[in-house]
């Protein structure tokens, strides 16, 4: 059974509340009616209720929920609530009132209320719009400073991973984390492959040198993330810093890393830059046929994930999927 195919049972299993705040962009709403129709998760779509009808185009909206921002009852205690957590930061009450009638802000504060279990948004949307509310309204878990992002690969070479299922990160989100910001990912990314993929994480921290096989200040960088995700983790099998075929052929994890756990066996990647990470990601995808579900948000309290803009009906159905299943925690 494919990965998604895993998740989509699992979403099943225990249904979330969801919302949609691109309620009527047409691809949002054939994919609403399909999440519906398959039991995936329990939805709310935020529009005008009459584009949202128009737009539908015969897909039906029969079990959805629709919440117009514009008009909801909810706004005056959302915009309280807004008013209180970010008037240190200079919101006024007027600019709260105005802010909750932005869909965007409307649905994370859903979120925030616990009157839905997480948001998908992102198919109009940059990944910023989306993520910028969720920082401030929603913010990190307990613990986690830095808030990253994860692809789920599930590779047609079961050779790597678990059974071909890797975690790779950060490949959205931290361009050039510092040490710190890199233990957190790779804590993160730990997370995801419990949560999401059901594997027992182990953790590769990437570099282009393989326990001080080279110098630089990039290598320290990796060096030292390594040493701080084992003081926050002491339990998380993870090592570092390893190259590629390092962390995953286990005839060169065992020639250039002899003694590790995760060399040649690491089916969670931990890339030392954005640029990096997103490179990898794209290059698995296209040239070694792999399915690439994400970007996946991690370390935040509760599930908001992105959308790409280019993203079909499916993407949205798979990704609604992976954030209810994130959401049952």
């Amino acid at each position: 059974m494919a990965i998604i195919d895993k998740i989509k049972a699992k979403a099943k299993s225990n249904v979330m509340h969801i919302v949609l705040p691109e309620g009527d962009e047409p691809r949002t709403v054939k994919a609403a009616s399909i999440i519906v129709e398959q039991g995936l998760a329990k939805l709310t779509l935020l529009g005008n209720p009459e584009k949202i009808k128009e737009v539908a185009a015969g897909a039906s909206l029969e079990g959805i929920e629709i919440i117009d921002p514009a008009t909801s009852e909810k706004c005056a205690e959302y915009a309280a609530t807004l008013y209180e957590l970010r008037k240190a930061k200079g919101m006024t009450e007027e600019k709260a009132a105005a802010t909750v009638k932005d869909p965007m802000y409307y649905g994370i504060m859903m979120v925030k209320a616990g009157e839905a279990d997480g948001l998908v948004s992102g198919a109009i949307h940059s990944t910023g719009d989306m993520l910028r509310p969720a920082l401030q309204i929603i913010k990190s878990k307990p613990g986690i400073k830095t808030v990253s992002s994860c692809f789920l690969m599930e590779s047609p070479n079961k050779e790597y991973g678990d059974d071909g299922i890797m975690i790779f990160a950060d490949c959205a989100v931290n361009i050039d984390p510092d040490a710190e910001a890199l233990a957190n990912i790779a804590l993160g990314a730990a997370d995801s492959a419990r949560s999401l993929a059901g594997i027992e994480p182990r953790v590769a921290m990437l570099s282009f040198s393989t326990k001080g096989s080279a110098k630089h200040d990039q290598v320290t960088k990796v060096q030292e993330a390594t040493r701080i995700a084992k003081e926050m983790a002491p339990d998380l099998m993870l090592d570092g810093e390893l190259q590629l075929d390092a962390a995953l052929v286990e005839k060169v994890g065992q020639l250039k890393a002899p003694g590790s756990a995760v060399a040649g066996h690491a089916n969670t990647l931990v890339f030392p830059s954005l640029e990096a990470g997103n490179i990898g990601y794209k290059l698995v995808q296209r040239l070694g046929n792999a399915e690439a579900y994400g970007p996946i948000l991690q370390g935040i309290a509760k599930p908001c994930n992105d959308l790409s803009r280019g993203c079909s009906v499916e993407d949205i159905v798979a990704t609604v999927a992976i954030t209810a299943a994130q959401a049952q925690g």
